[in-house]
């Protein structure tokens, strides 16, 4: 076992079905690390009206809010396809497709833009899953994902590629592997730029043929290399922030059943959303848990933090969707600053680019 910690969960049996609520969930934390002394925060999902993003949906949503001719609009960020798009207008529920976003330098291959990180002075940071086929493995008909980033000075509607900032290890290739979608590399990203200014922190899937690694690790960026990050990023190994971008991170939780071996069965976090919450003072992340090489979901689990710099921080995820789809997300709902990034006790949730519930917290 690593030093990070390992979580096994003793999950309530009284499941409805695919996409239906969990009613009770108990935990049991298996860690090296200190526990958390006081009880985690809770979230309800509650049915409320449908809200459906503009265009395709295949990756999370970044949203921000600009001025634009004295009034504050929304712009929201969906990609599918490898082509990402923009939406505004002046509410999550009342947007409006505005169609793809272009490129000044494109980054090749497919671009899923997945977190936006606004510098306060006009210029978007981006932060995209980059797919590649595998022909590496003679398999093209597979993935092996990397992360890189984008820059924008007119609101996103163009961009211009930074280069890759993060990639999986050089030969950690599971080219027999059987899953769907991805023979190893990282991708699924979300950046969130901690209060001070000082570091962006990348939280990412590895999908790499290490079982011991495969999961949401994290990575550091300094916010003042944003318009060089390429090489300049550290990934948190084993309790310690390690200069090199190829190296696989400690996973914030192990996975119980890996990707790539003869089973089909898995059992894998990935794909983290997350926000600040206004209300409960602390992080607020949401992930996915595949059930197998198809990406089957087992659910959707919340995890809180106080702080995004200390990995270990983050309590066991705990169940609060059985089923669902993928890219579980946050969008607050304030007027002017509630982002996938911002939110407060009562915010929309989304999987997949729909919302047909709020997401309610409790201290």
């Amino acid at each position: 076992m690593n030093r990070s910690s390992r979580w096994s969960s003793i999950l309530s049996s009284n499941f409805r079905g695919a996409g239906t609520l969990v009613p009770a969930i108990a935990l049991i934390a298996v860690t090296t690390l200190t526990a958390q002394s006081s009880r985690a925060p809770r979230a309800r999902l509650i049915p409320a009206s449908r809200i459906t993003l503009p265009g395709d949906v295949d990756s999370s949503n970044p949203a921000i809010w600009s001025l634009v001719d004295g009034a504050r609009r929304l712009f929201v960020f969906s990609s599918w396809g490898g082509i990402p798009t923009r939406s505004s207008g002046p509410a999550v529920n009342a947007l409006s497709l505005d169609g793809p976003v272009g490129f000044g330098r494109h980054p090749g291959h497919g671009v899923w833009i997945e977190s936006i990180v606004p510098d306060g002075v006009g210029t978007l940071y981006a932060f995209y899953h980059h797919e590649r086929a595998a022909d590496l493995c003679g398999r093209p008909d597979r993935q092996l994902p990397s992360i890189g980033a984008l820059r924008s000075s007119d609101g996103g509607l163009t961009w211009d590629d930074l280069g890759i900032i993060l990639d999986a290890p050089a030969g950690s290739e599971a080219c027999a592997s059987m899953n769907r979608f991805v023979l190893g590399g990282v991708g699924d990203v979300t950046a969130v730029l901690d209060p001070d200014s000082r570091d962006l922190y990348l939280y990412f899937s590895q999908y790499s043929r290490d079982p011991s690694v495969q999961g949401v690790a994290v990575a550091r960026l300094a916010w003042a290399d944003r318009d060089r990050p390429a090489g300049k990023v550290m990934v948190w190994r084993e309790g310690a922030w390690l200069p090199d971008s190829r190296l696989s991170g400690t996973p914030l939780v192990g996975a119980s059943q890996p990707f790539h071996d003869a089973a089909i069965d898995s059992d894998v976090f990935w794909g983290p959303s997350i926000h600040w919450n206004t209300y409960l003072n602390q992080y607020v992340m949401l992930l996915n848990r595949a059930r197998n090489d198809h990406f089957d979901q087992d659910g959707i689990y919340v995890s809180y933090s106080p702080t995004l710099s200390d990995p270990a921080k983050w309590t066991p995820p705990m169940k609060i969707m059985h089923g669902g789809t993928w890219y579980p997300q946050v969008i607050g709902t304030e007027a002017g600053t509630g982002t996938d990034r911002r939110a407060g006790k009562r915010a929309r949730f989304f999987m997949t680019g729909r919302s047909d519930r709020v997401i309610d917290f409790e201290h």
